[in-house]
């Protein structure tokens, strides 16, 4: 079985090191060379093809994200995976973006540093735990502030839908035979739940909503 090669790029010498010790002690890998700059990282890729890079983001004299294009381009095979201290899923988005292929922060593991390269080098992308896990709590708390119509009432919907129509809040009252005091703390409670400002912020809300009231 032939090795996965890799090269390994950081600025920081200890890291370099401790990698290429981890990595050459398993049978599966081999490290075929390793720098501290993101020029050279280029050059070594346009020299020895390498499997895999690993890249870390901060780099001289211009970053991880720029010699990922650069090494892209002089050795197109070569997949790279992000390497950063940046846990900020920006760092990762534009890291894919600029042609990688996985990233992982260096809170990670060294399982999860191996399963990266294994992952990385069948073809497949590869985003670390950390970083899925802070995207997906990013998407609970953006669901449970979005507005949720399944907490109106049916009397509140009825009103929305009235709303929605051009009718004032006098006009409801009258169509409802309910009075304009009721009409006014049901927008009241309406505004509440659906997380909205005023009268006109409801309004956008109705106009733009694809949601059937």
């Amino acid at each position: 079985m032939n090795k996965i090669r890799i090269l390994i790029a950081d600025d920081h010498k200890l890291i370099r090191e401790t990698w290429s010790h981890i990595l050459n002690s398993d049978p599966r890998f081999q490290v075929i060379a390793e720098c501290g700059n993101a020029e050279e990282a280029v050059e070594l890729a346009k020299a020895k093809h390498p499997d895999i890079v690993l890249m870390d983001i901060n780099m001289v004299p211009f970053s991880g994200l720029e010699a990922t294009q650069k090494i892209r381009k002089v050795s197109p095979a070569s997949r790279i995976i992000g390497v950063s201290m940046h846990s900020q899923p920006a760092y990762a988005k534009k890291m894919l973006q600029m042609g990688a292929r996985g990233y992982v922060t260096k809170n990670s593991s060294k399982e999860e540093m191996i399963q990266a390269i294994l992952e990385v080098n069948q073809g497949n992308k590869y985003i670390c735990d950390e970083i899925k896990n802070i995207i997906s709590d990013q998407l609970l708390e953006e669901k449970e502030s979005s507005p949720n119509i399944n907490t109106l009432t049916e009397r509140e919907m009825q009103i929305i839908n009235l709303i929605k129509e051009g009718y004032s809040s006098k006009e409801i009252a009258n169509s409802l035979n309910i009075s304009l005091k009721t009409v006014e703390v049901h927008r009241h409670n309406i505004l509440k739940k659906l997380k909205l400002k005023n009268s006109a912020s409801l309004v956008n809300f109705i106009n733009t909503s694809t949601t059937n009231f």
